[in-house]
């Protein structure tokens, strides 16, 4: 009895263990996890991990497999983001007046707030003014904060352009005048005071290995290409020229290619447009897209190209906080074409997740082997059998004709 019962449970391990194999290579590739020693661990995702699996990345699954049974380890994918927080300040107008130097605007902060952003919103439309910011405490010595900060808005047919937010370091005064050099009377229409902070980045630089810029049709179009896909979610385009200028943009990815009769027909769609200005950093950030090649326009209109320096891209840490609850050999298998979205307890809100986990080692990426579909062969792979064959039905059907014939 007991022998019949090893066998059983030999049978049903080797049954679990085959299940297990067949599950995971429904996948495309495998990277061993090692040193699973604890309930919860977090997985970095390699830049190989992207160009396999689909812009959803839908596809990634934690599989772990023992003599007896096959897991799969629940996991929640966090994507390192831009964590930004503006915090509004109370403030009150004191007042406004001019002179010689210009329009100024006095405010009271009346508690005790660090800021370190005005946003002026004015009512003029098209203006090119510059900016003195001071703070003070007692309204009797005053403090330079900005000087000569250029604000502008260009609104015509062309452009749609504005930037008129004061950004410096962060201070702490109880009075802040603001000091617009312009000749003509600014009409503002509202003062915003706020505190901005930031999380750092968790980004990773990727850099752009080919890049070509073409001059045609009053634009300038920079062909990129990362030579992998990688999570793109940041992109700066360095200028270096020093004239001042206001360049409607566009930034696109090359989502698929179709061949057709005249060529491979590139599909691009839109991530992100905007502005170039030579008053601002020329960073743009966007949802993270995976992407290999990418395509930035510059309207020029009539004014000359822009000479480009370069361009840097960026991109968000993505990870994986998985749970472990058994102990077995585990694999990350990512790479299947319209894979559905892993629904786990784990991702709900109120469930606890420790703040310091340890993070796994990850192996080489191994492509799973795909059984051959099988084929039919034909029965008579060689036409000449098939005209002998039928030649041969032919005599006998006339061979039996002719005796059926005599005998009448």
């Amino acid at each position: 009895m007991n022998q019949i019962k090893n066998k059983i449970s030999l049978l049903l391990g080797c049954l679990y263990s085959f299940c297990a194999i067949a599950q995971l290579d429904t996948y495309n590739y495998k990277m061993e996890l090692s040193e699973v020693d604890d309930l919860w661990h977090s997985v970095q995702l390699p830049e190989n991990v992207f160009g396999e699996i689909g812009q959803d990345m839908n596809d990634i699954r934690i599989y772990g497999i023992s003599a007896t049974d096959t897991i799969e380890a629940p996991y929640v994918l966090k994507v390192g983001h831009e964590n930004m927080r503006r915090t509004a300040v109370d403030f009150k107008l004191l007042n406004k007046t001019s002179n010689s130097k210009g329009y100024y605007f006095t405010y009271e902060v009346p508690t005790k707030e660090v800021i370190n952003r005005i946003q002026l919103d004015f009512e003029n439309e098209n203006f090119d003014w510059k900016i003195a910011l001071e703070g003070s405490q007692n309204q009797n010595e005053w403090f330079t904060l900005l000087d000569d900060y250029r604000i502008l808005s260009i609104q015509n047919a062309q452009t749609n352009y504005r930037f008129s937010n004061l950004n410096f370091s962060n201070a702490k005064y109880r009075y802040y005048r603001v000091l617009v050099k312009a000749n003509e009377k600014p009409e503002l229409l509202r003062a915003k005071i706020s505190v901005n902070t930031k999380s750092k980045n968790q980004y990773e630089e990727f850099g752009v290995t080919y890049m070509n810029v073409s001059d045609k049709n009053k634009q300038t179009v920079l062909d990129l290409d990362l030579k992998k896909r990688l999570p793109i979610s940041f992109l700066k385009i360095n200028v270096s020229d020093e004239i001042d200028y206001y360049r409607p943009f566009s930034i696109e990815y090359l989502s698929d290619s179709v061949q057709t009769e005249k060529g491979w027909r590139y599909i691009y769609r839109n991530l992100s447009s905007g502005t170039l200005s030579s008053i601002e950093k020329n960073g743009f950030s966007f949802p993270t897209t995976l992407a290999q090649k990418l395509r930035v326009t510059i309207s020029n209109y009539d004014n000359q190209p822009l000479t480009i320096e370069g361009v840097s891209t960026k991109g968000y840490v993505h990870e994986l906080i998985a749970r472990f609850s058994k102990p077995a050999k585990y694999y990350l298998a990512f790479g299947k074409k319209n894979d559905r979205k892993p629904q786990y307890d784990i991702a709900q809100t109120g469930v606890k997740i420790p703040t310091e986990i340890s993070t796994l080692t990850l192996g080489k990426a191994q492509k799973l082997p795909k059984k051959a579909l099988f084929k039919a062969s034909p029965l008579f792979e060689n036409k000449l059998w098939l005209w002998l064959i039928m030649g041969a039905v032919i005599l006998v059907l006339g061979g039996f004709t002719l005796k059926m014939m005599q005998k009448k």
